[in-house]
């Protein structure tokens, strides 16, 4: 008998996993088939590579496999109790595969992509995931249609895959099997180094390319990327003499900013909105009308329309916006270790006598958000601080919107009666999936949908606003109303500029006088531009600017993850982590589109956008190494 007999069970399930990987993959392509390129050669080199991931995920997939069929005893495998255990082994792989392309199926809807770091996050909040996935999906009726498929193509296959007489020795089945084992140990940094899936210039077809669970793991290697090892560097002197001249920083790197006006001690609530793009509101030319009050309260209030999230994960949005800095390569500081003491608004804000509270209707472990937070001048409200009749309606990820900003009131009452200014850092929940929300409030039904979620949060802000009124710190307070990331993130292109756009809306009608500013600005102008408002001089590493000012250099930063983003002058520029900077010239920008051109970077637009990047990674590393 050949060494490789028993092989042949590996064999068999080493096949399905390819064509798994096929199927998925077709799938997926008939999801965005408007958006793929599906021109005969790169549809080609899509499959081609795509086939190439596969394989080498099923190397790495099948190496317990591979090792239980070297090392078990050939009279142990021979017998029939072990042909049942075979049957259950072979039961739970195949159920593996059908589970892993159904969740694929529901992460592409999504967010376009196959599994990246935003699965490795979740995967460290698997109460959080779960629960989510329970509440959205009709999990027992999945998991049940898997359990019948995979029986059944266990019950088709029952003659190849468990009827397998073996009569090999150790040495020959080790012969077999080590070549099987070495080749996860080749391809372990091979293929991300040499970006094979890079197919197009179409953002899809690259994802595509790619195996769902190969980049899951790759992500997990990746989750946090060095800016100097993988991107192209400046001198460190050149680098800091570039800032000083584009941001003003000092010799010891501080933004030093003088007040213009007397200080004035306002309140403040921030409200920051759960996914709340630009491309949903009306005001932006959307006309499904699900932002009625949000689009009259625009109108009304100082109103920056041309404002451009820094990445599309929460945390980025309160990175963006606490610390106003550029988003540094990999995962959000505010995930990060060693985060605390940072030049932050908080910070600032409590030593000017402000009663600062970081408000959240879920549980802010998730995402570090606690952590972060009180460690930045924040005291910390979530979900642990509410009492049983201040909830109302709750899913998986908090309390609703409604219930939220009930609490937000109760704490600006506490703050008052203390004779206290406060700044209330508040984050909204209910535009996220499953979408639910207490019925009969909109005419959307809750679970329907992202519409119904969105009008639901706009009704519950709308009636926060009115409540509000009636308080006596309103007078005195302003709210600053903006989103964290937009509403997803896929695209043809790897920086989809429109997904980026978010609203903000800075309300304080005795205090602000209502216009729309429509200069091209950042998420991380919020702070420097309230601050301005406020009269606040200051000292801290802030990127940001006050938009309002005469001399505001228009500029946006962008990201996701590994590629950095950089808007000026009608251009996109970006560095990726493979040491090189790009520049794209955006030909059209609209609500649900952007298309760019490629063209050459010329070395001092090369420095600036460097300059921006390895400085912020820069100061955030020596604040850690501090």
């Amino acid at each position: 008998m050949a060494a490789h007999s028993r092989f042949k069970f590996l064999y068999i399930l080493f096949t399905l996993f390819i064509l798994f990987s096929f199927v998925t993959r077709c799938v997926l392509i008939s999801m965005s088939f408007e958006s793929v390129d599906t021109s005969m050669l790169t549809l080609a080199k899509t499959f081609a590579v795509g086939f190439i991931y596969d394989t080498v995920t099923a190397f790495y997939y099948f190496i317990p496999l591979t090792l239980y069929l070297i090392f078990i005893p050939q009279k142990i495998f021979n017998s029939t109790i072990h042909k049942k255990i075979l049957a259950i082994i072979a039961f739970c792989i195949i159920y593996a595969m059908i589970f892993n392309g159904i969740s694929e199926y529901f992460f592409w809807e999504e967010f376009g992509k196959r599994f990246n770091f935003i699965a490795v996050d979740y995967l460290v909040y698997t109460h959080e995931v779960i629960r989510n996935i329970q509440e959205s999906y009709p999990l027992p009726a999945i998991l049940s249609a898997i359990g019948i498929v995979a029986f059944g193509i266990i019950y088709l296959l029952r003659n190849p895959l468990l009827h397998i007489q073996d009569h090999t020795t150790f040495v020959q089945r080790l012969g077999y099997g080590t070549p099987l084992l070495l080749m996860p140990v080749l391809f372990f940094n091979l293929l991300d180094k040499q970006g094979l899936s890079n197919v197009s210039k179409n953002i899809y077809n690259n994802e595509l390319a790619k195996n769902g669970t190969y980049s899951l793991f790759s992500a997990f290697r990746h989750n946090e990327l060095d800016y100097n090892e993988f991107y192209k560097i400046l001198d460190h002197k050149t680098v800091m003499e570039n800032l000083k001249r584009l941001e003003g920083f000092d010799d010891k790197t501080l933004k030093i900013v003088t007040a213009k006006k007397a200080e004035q001690k306002y309140n403040v609530i921030l409200i920051m909105v759960e996914s709340l793009s630009a491309e949903y509101m009306g005001i932006y030319g959307n006309r499904i009308k699900v932002t009625p009050h949000l689009d009259k309260l625009a109108k009304k209030s100082l109103f920056f329309d041309n404002l451009f999230a820094t990445g599309t994960r929460t945390v980025r949005g309160m990175e963006a916006v606490t610390l106003s800095v550029p988003p540094t390569p990999g995962r959000s500081i505010v995930k990060r270790p060693k985060n605390d003491n940072m030049d932050s608004v908080g910070e600032i804000f409590k030593a000017k006598g402000y009663d600062n509270k970081f408000i959240y209707g879920g549980h802010g472990y998730f995402d570090n958000m606690n952590d972060f937070f009180s460690k930045n001048g924040f005291k910390i409200v979530d979900k642990s601080n509410f009492q049983e009749s201040e909830i109302h309606f709750a899913n998986v990820w908090g309390v609703c919107d409604e219930d939220l900003f009930g609490k937000v009131l109760t704490e600006a009452d506490k703050s008052y009666k203390s004779h206290r200014p406060f700044f209330s850092f508040v984050m909204t929940t209910s535009n996220h999936r499953p979408y639910t929300y207490p019925n009969g409030k909109i005419n959307i039904p809750s679970h329907t949908g992202r519409d119904g979620a969105i009008k639901y949060t706009d009704f519950a802000i709308n009636q926060f606003i009115n409540q509000a009124h009636k308080k006596p710190w309103f007078d005195n307070t302003i709210f600053v109303i903006i989103a964290d990331h937009n509403g997803g993130s896929a695209g043809k292109t790897s920086l989809p500029l429109y997904r980026y756009r978010i609203p903000l809306i800075v309300y304080a009608p005795k205090i602000i006088k209502p216009r729309t500013v429509s200069k091209l600005a950042s998420q991380i102008d919020t702070i420097p531009t309230l601050f301005s408002m406020l009269g606040f001089g200051y000292k801290a590493r802030f990127y940001g600017n006050d938009i309002l000012s005469p001399t505001f250099r228009e500029r946006a930063f962008i990201g996701n993850y590994q590629k950095l983003g950089y808007v000026k002058n009608g251009y996109l520029y970006y560095l990726t982590p493979d040491k090189k900077a790009h520049k794209e010239k955006i030909l059209s920008l609209s609500l649900h589109n952007v298309q760019y051109k490629e063209l050459p970077i010329t070395p001092e637009e090369e420095k600036e956008v460097i300059t921006y990047y390895q400085s912020a990674s820069y100061f955030y590393k020596s604040n850690r190494e501090k």
